[in-house]
């Protein structure tokens, strides 16, 4: 087995599940490479989810474990969980055994808990990135053996030993904001009008049926508005939404999935969005006013939280998954056309972004290497 060294460090990183955890997970192993160009990583997902894909996509090895979560809904569906923990123990430990690493990184996800607790039983040193501002069960479980825990959110001393805390803010796909491009030439490239007022939807890469549900009600209000709508449906109700008599209209741009997110934020002068971490972090870089609907169901309802805390800065509208068809409209509307108020929304999400997040988290594990 070659011998780690400094310069060239051996690390794993585990997170998945959804790109919530894969995305940080991957900025931090391209920062690692940036600044430790020899060092050696290995991913570690859960069999059959997301990041089994993405990671080797992304350029990076993955080994899988199986895992699955705990269903809060059903007990009946978690009798084989014990069965499956003691599993993915054994093949977390044989991973970390053939791969010996230096130093370890979770992002969440349920790879996550039996790869840092097998990392703590030998004594390998590991962080935690939690993006949210209520962190999960697992998170709390391992912070208490981790050597460093990178928050995105302030007041984590509830849950954490606030001497292993660091605010760093949530990695983020920096590719979007290095060469930020022009709110004018992106609307062209949209082919809408550059000097029209424009909204942009985003519901994640399945989309929300509730949003969904609003703006097919009643996404007419703002195009006669002479409002101009960029709306990512998401998978599951694209299909339909595109055979629909408005689908053609010319302020209005239907999509599945938005790649050049880059230009989707730099177009927008109003966002809507779910409360996700990493959708934060990214809409406090992109800096344009915001309407959030937290998904009501994530895990801890962290989602509200989440969009609770911008709201506290006045640097967010929230608005409730269950009132979405009968208010997001009316919202979107009374934003757009308060011109002040967004430049205040604006100015105020802007303070709570944190560009060099990435960078900051590297360092930390610069020092335990």
């Amino acid at each position: 087995m070659k011998q780690s060294s400094k310069t060239s460090p051996r690390i794993i990183l585990s997170g998945g599940g959804t790109g919530g955890h894969i995305f940080p997970a991957v900025a931090i192993a391209d920062q690692l490479k940036k600044e430790f160009p020899s060092c050696e990583i290995l991913f570690v997902g859960a069999n059959g989810k997301m990041e089994m894909e993405k990671v080797p996509k992304a350029g990076y090895s993955i080994k899988g474990v199986d895992i699955s979560g705990i269903d809060r809904s059903s007990i009946k569906n978690n009798l084989g969980f014990p069965l499956k923990l003691i599993k993915s123990l054994s093949q977390a430990r044989k991973i970390i055994s053939d791969f010996k690493p230096d130093f370890a990184i979770g992002t969440g996800g349920y790879a996550s808990g039996p790869t840092l607790l097998m990392c703590a039983l030998k004594g390998i040193p590991y962080l935690i990135q939690e993006q949210n501002s209520i962190p999960g069960l697992t998170n709390k479980l391992l912070g208490k053996r981790a050597k460093a825990i990178a928050v995105a959110y302030p007041n984590m001393e509830a849950f954490f030993n606030k001497n292993k805390i660091h605010f760093t803010g949530n990695p983020i796909r920096t590719e979007i904001f290095d060469n930020y491009p022009n709110q004018e030439v992106s609307k062209k490239k949209f082919g809408l009008y550059p000097n029209k007022t424009t909204v942009l939807s985003v519901g994640g890469s399945l989309g929300s049926q509730n949003i969904n549900k609003a703006w097919e009600k009643s996404v007419l209000e703002l195009l006669d508005q002479d409002i101009q709508f960029i709306w990512q449906t998401g998978k599951t109700d694209y299909k339909r939404l595109k055979e629909l008599p408005f689908a053609d209209h010319p302020g209005l741009i239907l999509s599945e999935f938005i790649y050049n997110m880059d230009d989707a934020y730099a177009a927008a002068d109003v966002i809507i969005s779910r409360a996700g971490a990493i959708a934060i972090s990214e809409l406090c870089m992109a800096q344009k006013p915001v309407i959030l609907i937290p998904l009501p169901w994530a895990a801890e309802d962290h989602q509200t939280k989440n969009a609770e805390s911008l709201e506290n800065h006045k640097a967010a509208i929230i608005v409730k998954d269950k009132d979405a068809e009968q208010s997001l409209v009316q919202k979107t509307l009374e934003l757009c056309q308060n011109m002040e108020l967004r430049e205040e929304m604006s100015q105020n999400i802007g303070l709570l972004k944190k560009p060099d997040a990435t960078h900051k988290i590297v360092r930390i594990i610069a020092e335990y290497l």
